[in-house]
């Protein structure tokens, strides 16, 4: 029982990872990303392939968070000209894009096959040990994800963001450099989505392109939404919900008598029966935002 909670306890933290990770850029600027994934995926292959390169995990995980970074900072200035739905679907493109090009490149990625053995940032433990070593590193990573994104928060930066995102142009007429914000907080977001993409293919020792579907970014944004789009409470909180329902029903089938199929579309139904239900009768979620005085 310890170890099915602790594997719970661990896929919260690095989902509340990726949900946090997208809330900057949602929740903070008004950007809504349906690609986040992608930076995650160049997070967990990085660890994967530097590893296999002899180089250490813990370099793979630094250069995955730094490549992450720059990609955001770059998308965020390649689509300075977009908002709106128009940059949503430029962003779930791109994220498809990568995707389907590491599906397509055995010799680096493994292709379809993905690639495995995937050495642990904790080292070679066993048994309790192990889980326990697992479950210390994703709250650790989590710790630093949430102090990172407390920090933008209470930053310019973050004051910038709120103005961006309930009047870009009035941001802009206050000479806010709207580009700008918008790249850095990309860069931000990315390398905290890198840095959970890198932990959770370290913890379950393989990354795969199947890891990289676009249903992974709206699981993110369902949590986001459930939990309080804007609040960083409401992005960890979204995360045990959905994880608690998406994950803790895996085992319904012992008792429902129901097939495995049958089951993980009961899953994602339940997800969607909850969001919906949170879009009618709480849309500002379980955290609500709550107005805030904005100094420029």
């Amino acid at each position: 029982m310890f170890d099915y909670l602790a594997w719970i306890a661990i896929l919260v933290c690095s989902y509340a990872m990726i949900a946090i990770s997208l809330n900057i850029q949602s929740g903070g600027a008004g950007m809504i990303n349906l690609g986040q994934v992608a930076f995650v995926g160049i997070g967990g292959y990085s660890v994967a392939i530097f590893s296999r390169a002899g180089l250490g995990v813990w370099v793979g995980l630094l250069a995955g968070a730094v490549i992450a970074a720059g990609a955001g900072y770059l998308l965020g200035r390649l689509g300075r000209t977009l908002g709106g739905v128009y940059w949503a679907i430029a962003t779930l493109a791109v994220a498809e894009l990568l995707r389907l090009i590491i599906s397509n490149t055995d010799t680096v990625t493994g292709g379809m096959r993905g690639l495995g053995d995937v050495a642990p940032l904790w080292g070679e433990l066993h048994g309790t040990a192990n889980t326990l070593a697992r479950l210390v590193m994703a709250l650790a990573f989590l710790a630093v994800v949430v102090l990172a994104a407390v920090h933008l928060d209470r930053s310019q930066l973050g004051r910038w963001l709120r103005i961006i995102r309930e009047n870009e142009p009035l941001a802009a007429a206050l000479g806010i450099d709207v580009v700008s914000a918008k790249s850095r907080v990309l860069a931000l977001s990315g390398a905290a989505a890198a840095l959970a993409g890198g932990f959770h293919a370290s913890d379950i020792s393989f990354v795969g392109p199947d890891q990289l579907l676009p249903f992974q970014t709206f699981l993110a944004l369902t949590m986001i939404v459930i939990g309080g789009l804007g609040r960083i409470a409401g992005a960890v909180v979204g995360a045990v919900v959905v994880e608690a329902i998406y994950d803790g029903t895996r085992y319904f089938h012992d008792f429902l008598g129901l097939a495995s199929d049958q089951i993980a579309a009961l899953r994602i139904l339940l997800v969607g029966a909850i969001l919906l239900g949170f879009l009618l009768l709480r849309p500002k979620g379980i955290v609500a935002d709550q107005p805030r005085r904005v100094r420029v």
